[in-house]
């Protein structure tokens, strides 16, 4: 048992750190949220893109190795948020670092299960209306073309490493607690979202929230309700 947990936020596709903070009023007084900025966004937005999944990974270790090796923490990503996610927790679980108390998947398939959409190798305006199908996106950001020449690029090189397939002979299972949350709306079934129990050694736990993808940030109560919920039996009395 714990008084303080961290809670590390991953962002989705084309996201910044910052859809976090309207969090902050909501969660629980013994949970830090901590949202982890990626390369070529908001206050890094003069930092390279990553290359591919494995540079995104091994960033996000290094930048907060130090303190989970003494905290007590968990880690929560959406979309493309989600998979980084995954693949830094199978990291932090070959070493020798303080494991999590908890992890989130949110808005996405479990890992085992093949993407059968690709979006970063579309032609502009295929990719612009795939984009928008997917909402959360303003519409102004295609409108204007100095706001294209800026965010499409961030957009393409993040699916990219979203569309990442990473091959493994056999489920690595994780060795804690997972919850998931999926949006009612989005294109993930039931039958699909309940896989993730194949990922964790623990208890997995599947919320399906109103909404579709970028549920996240409509549906703010719902989801801290569940973080705060989840995490209240890791806090010491």
């Amino acid at each position: 048992m714990t008084n303080k947990i961290k809670l590390y936020c991953i962002p989705y596709a084309g996201g910044s750190a910052t859809i976090y903070n309207q969090w902050k009023s909501k969660l629980e007084s013994h949970i830090e949220l901590h949202p982890i900025e990626l390369a070529g966004k908001g206050s890094r937005i003069t930092e390279p893109f990553y290359p591919n999944l494995e540079v995104a990974v091994e960033d996000i270790f290094t930048t907060i190795s130090n303190d989970i090796s003494t905290q007590d923490y968990v880690i929560f990503g959406h979309s493309m948020g989600a998979l980084i996610t995954y693949e830094l927790l199978q990291k932090i679980k070959i070493t020798d670092i303080k494991q999590p108390l908890h992890a989130y998947f949110s808005g996405r398939k479990p890992p085992h299960i093949a993407r059968k959409k690709t979006y970063s190798s579309l032609s502009a305006e295929a990719f612009e209306k795939e984009i928008m199908s997917l909402g959360g996106t303003p519409p102004e950001l295609f409108k204007y073309p100095e706001l294209k020449q800026i965010f499409v690029p961030i957009l393409r090189n993040d699916f990219k490493l979203s569309e990442t397939v990473i091959e493994r002979p056999e489920i690595s299972t994780l060795p804690f607690d997972i919850s998931i949350l999926v949006g009612k709306e989005e294109q993930i079934k039931q039958s699909e979202a309940v896989q993730w129990k194949m990922h964790t050694s623990k208890n997995c736990s599947v919320h399906f929230i109103n909404g579709g993808h970028f549920f996240l940030s409509k549906e703010v109560e719902a989801v801290t309700s569940i973080i705060n919920k989840s995490i209240s039996k890791y806090i010491a009395d």
